[in-house]
């Protein structure tokens, strides 16, 4: 069954993450997108490794990981737009395409006669999106976008890590790349907006996002607490600052998340924990007073989650229905029995590894489910079918392009 986009052919400017990472989706959901890619080098991610994925002889092949990651469902087309004949073919792409997504420095593609007026005037219809680290506007526009600096800018980095006065205290980035995760997901919901807005109108128009906007916007609850209070929140590492208790506990041979989200929840658990009168302390039976007490509290909770494992804990907090959960790590994480059954996992053929793993979308459709159906492609393995099949150029016509280095194609 074609996927919900499959009417939609995007075009990918893009590389390293955000801009990738919205187009996979676009993919994954059936649109047609052809990443143009740097002859020789192309997307600067394929080059990011160790790791790579394996060959059937588990030797290293040229596909890393991270390039892995966020390209499945592409085609690659290698074109040097920086050379005029090259411009003429992306251009000529465009004018066919419903969509188009960037990612270089504002301002970058006019030079080549790229950027969104050039383009805009060869194809009204078209959605264009730029990808930014801080937007078309403003005093930081013309800086270069990096996800860490954005997670410290954005007063992420000021509300994870532990506190400065505790043993490994200070500021921490997230363990992935959230800002341009979020970045690449914002977009795509952008794009989805004004294909809606073509459909009534016939016209397309220009997305400007960025890794600045879309980091600030993400901190949510956290904006909110400043916003209302005037008090910026601080870090308080696994714990929440509107909720007691709702943080990591260790037990006698491991940790565990306790989440507990009500005074319901929570007189249940004092229950399990041997301590009912918890619950009837007026310091503690309801969560206002908990979050005012928690230094008290907390420590409290800790030595009971001590005395026994993980296993146990899990066990009487599950039949009790309050929230808990271990903390996995990655293998243990694909090895779960959830992740089976929601079919996050799959794997898909890949002409240099045999087949590479990947972990699909997370959500389910119920007319139109995901199909995944091309590994992250190789560099230039598209490029002569596109150009054939799409703007008619015939076999001789694009050998010649690929001698004057205009193109690269990949005939194996």
């Amino acid at each position: 069954m074609a996927g919900p986009l499959a009417h939609l052919t995007v075009l990918d400017l893009s590389r390293v993450l955000a801009g990738p990472w919205c187009t996979q989706l676009l993919a994954d959901l059936g649109a047609t997108v052809i990443k143009v890619e740097r002859p020789q080098t192309g997307d600067d991610t394929r080059a990011w490794g160790p790791p790579y994925a394996k060959d059937p002889q588990g030797d290293d092949t040229s596909e890393s990981a991270y390039y892995l990651a966020c390209n499945r469902g592409k085609l690659s087309v290698a074109i040097d737009f920086t050379h005029p004949e090259g411009q003429r073919l992306v251009l000529d792409l465009a004018r066919q395409a419903d969509v188009l997504v960037e990612n270089f420095k504002v301002g970058g593609l006019a030079a080549y006669g790229l950027d969104y007026a050039s383009v805009h005037r060869e194809n009204p219809r078209l959605v264009y999106a730029s990808i930014t680290g801080f937007g078309q506007q403003g005093p930081y526009a013309q800086r270069a976008g990096y996800d860490f600096i954005i997670q410290g800018m954005s007063g992420f980095m000021s509300v994870t890590g532990e506190r400065d006065d505790v043993p490994g205290g200070g500021p921490q980035k997230a363990g992935v790349a959230v800002t341009d995760l979020m970045t690449g997901m914002y977009a795509s919901v952008a794009i989805l907006a004004a294909l809606a807005h073509r459909d009534r109108s016939g016209e397309g128009q220009w997305i400007d996002a960025c890794l600045f906007d879309s980091a600030v916007a993400m901190m949510a609850t956290m904006n909110m607490n400043y916003l209302t209070t005037g008090v910026p929140p601080v870090r308080a590492g696994n714990a929440h600052p509107n909720i007691v208790p709702y943080q990591v506990f260790a037990c006698a041979d491991g940790h565990l998340i306790l989440a507990v989200g009500n005074d319901g929840q929570f007189a249940r658990f004092c229950a399990i924990a041997g301590h009912a009168d918890w619950a009837l302390d007026l310091r503690f039976a309801a969560n206002a007073q908990r979050v005012r007490h928690r230094e008290i509290l907390v420590p409290m909770i800790d030595a009971v989650m001590r005395a026994k494992s993980q296993a146990d804990w899990l066990a009487a907090l599950e039949a009790a229905q309050i929230p808990c959960g271990p903390i996995n790590r990655l293998d243990q994480v694909f090895a779960d029995p959830q992740l089976a059954a929601r079919g996050l996992r799959f794997d898909l053929p890949h002409p240099l590894a045999g087949s590479v793993a990947q972990v699909g979308l997370p959500f389910a459709m119920s007319a139109t489910p995901a199909a995944y159906e091309r590994a992250p492609p190789l560099l230039a393995q598209h490029t002569r079918s596109v150009l054939g099949e799409r703007l008619r150029r015939n076999r001789d016509e694009i050998d010649a392009l690929a001698a004057r280095g205009v193109i690269q194609v990949r005939d194996r």
